[in-house]
C-alpha cells in the first residue's frame, strides 16, 4: 500500500513511497510518487537541495541514495523522503505515528 509520510492535509504535496517503509533502502526498488493539486505532470524533483530530473514525472523509480521532496504547483513543496545505501537498517512503517501507537520494527541487511 501508499502511505503518505505526513499526516497533513489534502491541500498540501504528498510524496508516497513504496514498499511503505521509512528510511526507504536503495535497494529496495524504491519507487516515489509525488501528489497534489495543481496539473498532474507539473512535478519538480529535488535530491539533496538541488533541482533534479525527471522533472514532469510524477512517479520516479530512485537509482541513488539521497533526500527527495518534490514540488507541485498549487500545493507546495513535499516532506523529504530518505533513500539510505546502508546494511543492516532499521525501519519502521512509512506512515504518521502518534504516542502509543503499535507498530512493526524492521531490521534489514
Amino acid at each position: 500500500g501508499w502511505c503518505p509520510l505526513s499526516p497533513a492535509g489534502a491541500q498540501t504535496t504528498q510524496l508516497l513511497v513504496e514498499p511503505p517503509w521509512r528510511p526507504a533502502v536503495l535497494w529496495d526498488w524504491v519507487t516515489l510518487t509525488c501528489q497534489g493539486l495543481g496539473t498532474a505532470g507539473a512535478t519538480t524533483w529535488y535530491k539533496d537541495g538541488q533541482s533534479w530530473g525527471p522533472n514532469n514525472r510524477d512517479r520516479i523509480i530512485v537509482t541513488e541514495s539521497g533526500n527527495y521532496t518534490c514540488d507541485r504547483p498549487g500545493s507546495g513543496l513535499s516532506p523529504t523522503v530518505h533513500v539510505v545505501n546502508a546494511s543492516p537498517v532499521l525501519q519502521v512503517p512509512a506512515r504518521a505515528l502518534l504516542e502509543g501507537d503499535s507498530l512493526t520494527l524492521r531490521c534489514r541487511v
